[in-house]
């Protein structure tokens, strides 16, 4: 499923400093009947946003008014659990198109790569500032440049790694099969060379 091409993005975020969240936590395992990939983010931390009687707990960052954008920094290890793929459509369907952290699960970062979604490791100091950034003033804005993998909060920059494939696919909104059909011609002439 190809997704919006990902360059640079300028926004806003928001923070989320727990550490070890898993899959489950993300999106709890009861809202994994659906066969499609849209609706995901309604439930997206489900049992942080909501309490029993499904009234939003005001307390919960994704409930506060005061922070909005589509970068959600997350705490270490974040991710972890459970191979489930929904967790980073989840996320995406909300609206977030990168998450930070100073690790991730192996598993949920390719997930997230495969749908569009960008996993950005930074280092832990990194990762610091830019939650008291945030925390100190919502309307902080972060800028990603996939082009130079950069990622600058205010004067303070830090640059990340990423797959050069995966960057290929996000910079052209491609997943694996749009990146196959994207070199159709290549294909055809190599064809042709080997008959």
């Amino acid at each position: 499923m190809s997704k919006d091409k990902f360059t640079t993005l300028k926004t806003t975020a928001v923070p989320l400093p727990n550490e070890n969240i898993d899959t489950d936590q993300i999106i709890p395992a009861r809202f994994l009947k659906a066969t499609t990939r849209e609706g995901f983010g309604d439930n997206l931390f489900r049992d942080w946003r909501y309490d029993a009687d499904n009234n939003p707990i005001a307390s919960f960052v994704l409930n506060d008014k005061k922070y909005s954008g589509k970068i959600l920094v997350a705490g270490k290890n974040f991710g972890c659990g459970s191979s489930r793929e929904h967790a980073a459509w989840a996320i995406y369907d909300f609206g977030f198109r990168v998450v930070v952290s100073s690790f991730f699960a192996d598993i949920f970062k390719n997930n997230a790569l495969n749908n569009g979604l960008l996993p950005i490791v930074v280092s832990d100091g990194f990762l610091k500032q830019m939650l008291e950034a945030i925390e100190l003033n919502p309307k902080t804005e972060i800028v990603v440049d996939l082009v130079n993998q950069i990622m600058q909060v205010g004067a303070v920059k830090e640059s990340f790694e990423i797959n050069a494939y995966k960057k290929t696919c996000l910079m052209n909104g491609y997943d694996d099969i749009d990146y196959l059909l994207s070199l159709n011609q290549e294909i055809k002439a190599f064809d042709l060379a080997h008959s």
